[in-house]
């Protein structure tokens, strides 16, 4: 669905149901990572609509078929985050965040408690200096910069090939993903994570569950560097992903589901 908020086009992914067709439903905000969009957890939301949740997989602003310009700090994807979930009436949602939209749940949280049900914390550490031949491509060759994503990105599985989803293929998926990304997106974002440095922060002043889900083979945020992100926060759960690397919600996407579905309240029984 497509939503005018703050003068621009938001385009949000529902998982194929109304968020009117069931308003008490628990709502579930997802965040993509960075020169991404909503396609990203297309594996995600249909289930997750149909199993007894509201979704809203969101293009930020600049991204996908969303309008306005790219964010340029973390600290303001955080508060568009905020006021998007109240626009939409999900608040307090579950935030779900991959890579960089994981320091916008965190900011967002952190900035209006009001918004926020719990968070789902994917491919995050406390910091994400990005590799400056990475963020130089992010600017002037994206093509490159989405296959250095994809070199450094996926676990060993996924270079050797095959999908979770029959028929595609995840080097290709992922770099077209990217390649995909409107002007100036990838830059904006690379640049945003490479510069904020508030994670901890956040972290600290956050009261409610936080489920953080952490690939054995990332290269790009290896799960050590999670560590003082979690002795942060006053009420973590651990999820660790054998065989995945960084982009877990495309690499493993069932148990990626299991988790969020889990950390919103899911029992099995809806």
């Amino acid at each position: 669905m497509e939503i005018e908020f703050r003068g621009a086009p938001v385009r949000i992914a529902t998982g194929g149901r109304s968020h009117d067709s069931d308003p008490e439903s628990p709502g579930i905000v997802l965040l993509h990572g960075s020169g991404q969009d909503r396609t990203m957890w297309q594996m995600q939301t249909r289930w997750l609509a149909h199993h007894g949740f509201r979704v809203a997989a969101v293009d930020l602003p600049g991204h996908g078929l969303s309008g306005g310009q790219p964010l340029e700090s973390i600290e303001a994807m955080g508060e568009w985050t905020a006021a998007l979930v109240h626009e939409i009436g999900f608040a307090p949602a579950h935030l779900v965040g991959f890579s960089s939209g994981s320091f916008a749940s965190l900011e967002a949280a952190s900035q209006d408690p009001t918004c926020a049900a719990s968070l789902i914390l994917i491919g995050t550490a406390q910091s994400m200096p990005v590799h400056p031949a990475l963020l130089e491509s992010s600017g002037e060759d994206v093509p490159r910069a989405s296959r250095l994503m994809t070199s450094w990105g996926l676990g060993s599985r996924a270079h050797r090939g095959g999908h979770p989803q029959p028929g595609t293929w995840l080097v290709g998926a992922s770099t077209a993903l990217v390649d995909a990304s409107p002007t100036g997106a990838l830059k904006a974002d690379m640049e945003a994570s490479n510069a904020y440095s508030g994670a901890i922060e956040a972290a600290s002043v956050i009261a409610v569950p936080v489920t953080f889900v952490l690939g054995r083979e990332d290269k790009m945020t290896p799960s050590r560097n999670a560590a003082e992100l979690i002795e942060a926060t006053a009420d973590s759960t651990v999820v660790t992903l054998d065989g995945t690397g960084h982009m877990m919600p495309i690499e493993d996407p069932i148990r990626v589901r299991e988790a969020i579905a889990s950390a919103a309240g899911w029992s099995g029984g809806r």
